[in-house]
């Protein structure tokens, strides 16, 4: 398989695509488990597809760009997972063709193959929740992107308008995923320590990333929601994060081989000798990203290997130096190669199907959405769920601003403040749920305070589930 992807001829290109395919069939053979965040990120669609907007009307930290793409599904399709699978499987598709295609169009390497993009098509698929259409993800193509621009300045040994480009795809990926602006700092380390640039190209540079984002503070500032925009965005990413360590295994299950390989790639630039300035240069720029992705972890909402997608490009990049680094029909370089793919398959097909009976690695158990043992009554509702959602919306629909319960605590752990039951009175009011389905208690002391509400609602015959009594 190695050596086949070794061939230098145009026909390589639907050759990648159709190996793409080929290791995402396990999504078109059964029902793929759908996810706690990717319910969410449907639910954000919904919501704005209602008129809502995002932050102000829709508590959630889905940075903006993830949230029009949503709405944008919803609108043409609705809720249709089918369709996510979809989308995500032509974004991955586009990251796997555009990095082979800069590695090789640029000769990144002294040997021009499509090695690289058939690392990045197997690392894609690592885990079955990369096959869902993340903020982390659509970002991650932006970067490329951006990584893409500065190849051309190393190539061409001066600073140009790619430098605008560059940080306009940048600040677009930071609009997609907000922990992406981190690459921010990764373009401008990459300017100065292998460019000649001046003070004016790290300006335009700065511009081109800024300007986007203030063009969507300007919205939000128009819409009265600026406020809304830095509680519910800006400062939820810099809160500190309790992260569930049941998927740790998991987790390392995942990143073990990408990084494995990657690492031992790099670890053999260093008793190559044949290399050129400017892919030296390269290679120091991809270095550069992996640190850079370092930084994001704090960041992140929750762990995943699908928030881990930011780390497949340099993986992939210096994994492909590591198995170039054998000579060609190596027998030694196609077992490794075959093994490694051979385990990917199995990790992921373990995830989807459960492989191997009564080993939960793979699964990610505690982020998969489980149908809540509602009554009959309940389904296809306007739902409230106070406290952490884990399957009520599967089969219903959201009320109120109070999706995101970390967010939504802000008021509603907060009724002793007399603004926040002012707050939460008014989202009832605008967006009134059916049923409040109360998983941490707080619903008597909410009635208590809110003497309208009372009136609106009451207990209903199962415990924990208050309905409304118009």
């Amino acid at each position: 398989m190695l050596s086949f992807f070794r061939v230098n001829a145009r026909y390589q290109t639907i050759s990648l695509a159709v190996l793409f395919l080929l290791l995402r069939l396990p999504f078109f053979m059964g029902d793929v488990p759908m996810l706690i965040p990717e319910l969410s990120w449907m639910l954000v669609g919904e919501q704005m597809g209602r008129g809502f907007t995002l932050y102000r009307d829709i508590w959630d930290n889905v940075s903006p760009f993830s949230g029009l793409t949503y709405w944008l599904i919803d609108s043409l399709f609705g809720r249709s997972p089918w369709v996510y699978q979809l989308a995500a499987l032509l974004v991955s598709l586009i990251q796997i063709l555009y990095f082979n295609y800069v590695i090789h169009s640029r000769e990144v390497f002294p040997e021009r193959t499509f090695v690289p993009g058939a690392l990045y098509a197997l690392f894609l698929n690592i885990s079955f929740d990369l096959g869902t259409l993340s903020p982390m993800l659509l970002a991650n193509t932006f970067l490329l992107f951006a990584f893409g621009s500065i190849v051309k300045i190393l190539v061409r040994r001066e600073v140009t308008s790619h430098v605008f480009e560059m940080g306009l795809y940048i600040g677009i990926a930071t609009l997609f995923y907000l922990p992406a602006s981190v690459f921010m700092v990764w373009a401008f380390l990459a300017l100065i320590f292998y460019t000649g640039s001046t003070v004016r190209d790290h300006l335009l540079g700065l511009f081109g990333s800024v300007f986007p984002l203030l063009m969507v503070v300007l919205f939000f500032y128009m819409n009265n929601g600026i406020e809304s925009l830095n509680r519910n965005l800006l400062t939820s990413v810099f809160q500190v994060k309790q992260y569930n360590l049941n998927d740790f295994s998991s987790l390392l299950a995942s990143l073990l081989l990408p990084l494995g390989f990657g690492i031992m790639g790099f670890m053999r630039i260093f008793t190559t000798l044949r290399f050129v300035n400017y892919q030296t240069r390269i290679q120091q720029v991809m270095a550069l990203w992996s640190i850079a992705a370092i930084f994001t972890i704090p960041l992140m909402q929750f762990l995943a290997p699908m928030q881990f997608v930011i780390f497949i490009p340099p993986a992939a990049f210096f994994a492909t130096h590591y198995f170039q680094s054998f000579k060609r029909n190596s027998i030694a370089d196609e077992l490794q190669f075959t093994l490694m793919g051979a385990l990917i398959i199995l990790i992921q097909y373990q995830g989807l199907r459960g492989l191997l009976p009564g080993v939960s690695m793979g699964k990610l158990e505690n982020l998969r959405a489980k149908p809540a043992s509602l009554p009959d009554e309940i389904r296809g509702k306007r739902i409230l769920v106070l406290g952490q959602h884990s399957g009520e919306y599967m089969n219903n629909f959201t009320a109120t601003p109070y999706l995101n319960w970390e967010l939504a605590s802000y008021d509603l752990q907060n009724l002793d403040n007399f603004d926040s039951v002012i707050h939460v009175y008014d989202n009832f009011r605008k967006d009134p749920p059916e049923y409040v389905i109360d998983k941490v208690n707080i619903m008597p002391k909410l009635l208590s305070r809110v003497p309208a509400l009372k009136q609106r609602y009451e207990q209903s015959y199962w415990k924990g589930i208050y309905q409304r009594k118009d």
